[in-house]
């Protein structure tokens, strides 16, 4: 992880149906609670989890929580937070205390 919290902004583009706004949000929503955005390439072929966990993010802010699926939300959670715009969500991501019980 980096020394200022940073986020990765994601947009499903078969999604939205305005991906200037729900940009505009997304990024609105991260500078409030205090993350620094990169963008993912959208040309690549990497699964969502894959490019969080190459970015070395803290968490994944998206317009809502239909931009992912929940198999893909449950990978995504091993390695960092979703936080969704609208409705306002925070996912934790899953913890490893305890986990070798």
């Amino acid at each position: 992880m980096r020394k200022r919290p940073t986020a990765l902004g994601y947009i499903d583009l078969d999604i939205s149906t305005s991906p200037a706004w729900d940009r505009a949000q997304v990024q609105r929503l991260a500078r409030h609670l205090g993350y620094l955005v990169i963008w993912p390439d959208v040309a690549s072929v990497l699964s969502l989890f894959d490019q969080v966990h190459a970015a070395d993010v803290d968490a994944v802010v998206m317009p809502g929580p239909h931009h992912l699926g929940p198999l893909e939300l449950n990978r995504v959670m091993d390695v960092a937070d979703v936080e969704t715009v609208l409705p306002r969500l925070s996912f934790a991501r899953w913890s490893t205390v305890g986990a070798g019980r």
